[in-house]
């Protein structure tokens, strides 16, 4: 008896930590849905399906499931929403249309994704895996991240919510919040080395993170080796928000 390949949706396609979360999955037999806004932007193999959608609209994440579904047979095993963006900016200086759509590109894309994959799940009266991105700035305060902190700590409260809501058709919710990880959307901030060194002085273990530390960790919560962990958010951040090493002043 052979066992179909696990589904999975990833929004956030053309994304540096969707791609290399595509790469893990690819290589352990997963069938793949790709969203992103560009179609064009997103790699992809032949058998993969690309699906081009705006998932910070409710119509558009319901669309991206639909074709999912066609495509799979039925609604994705899993879904990790890395769709998002990053702004960081003194609150002052944050425009209304910066604040608007950092609050769209990272809290409305959770929300919307969401919900269209729990209303296919409860049509299929089955489980699943979700796995959303928050940030170490919902947890303690960064300077200069008012507005991403603010989206990031809604995406750890709806993360709670509907692990609690969603409990009895056994799907598990989970968050991951990463620190800095070196992406084509944070390049610019790790762009000399004299940048690199200071970001990583952040971080206890002396780095800032990659793709793949944060792709390794939504691989593992959607995959069986997870299946008794359910609405937590896990910190991938060397160390960033619960270690305080020695400082030694010379």
């Amino acid at each position: 008896m052979t066992t179909s390949p696990q589904t999975c949706l990833i929004t956030g396609a053309s994304g540096g930590v969707a791609t290399a979360l595509a790469d893990a999955l690819r290589a352990e037999g997963w069938r793949l849905a790709l969203v992103a806004r560009d179609c064009a932007r997103i790699v992809h193999v032949d058998g993969e399906i690309a699906i081009e959608a705006d998932v910070s609209t409710e119509a558009g994440a319901r669309s991206a499931f639909d074709t999912a579904k066609a495509a799979f047979g039925a609604a994705p095993d899993a879904v990790v929403n890395c769709a998002g963006a990053v702004l960081i900016a003194p609150i002052a200086r944050t425009s209304e249309q910066q604040y608007r759509d950092c609050l769209s590109a990272n809290l409305d894309t959770a929300f919307f994704v969401a919900k269209a994959y729990t209303m296919a799940l409860q049509a299929e009266k089955r489980g699943g895996a979700l796995v959303l991105f928050s940030s170490v700035a919902a947890g303690v305060g960064v300077s200069n991240h008012a507005a991403i902190a603010m989206a990031k700590g809604g995406v750890e409260a709806l993360t709670r919510s509907l692990a609690a809501d969603f409990s009895a058709l056994r799907l598990r919710v989970n968050a991951i919040a990463p620190g800095l990880m070196e992406t084509p959307a944070t390049a610019r901030f790790v762009s000399s080395e004299l940048a690199r060194k200071a970001v990583s002085a952040q971080y206890p273990l002396g780095r800032h993170g990659d793709a793949a530390d944060a792709a390794g960790l939504a691989a593992f919560l959607i995959s069986q080796r997870a299946a008794w962990i359910s609405g937590q958010i896990i910190a991938v951040d060397g160390g960033f928000l619960g270690v305080r090493p020695t400082v030694k002043v010379s």
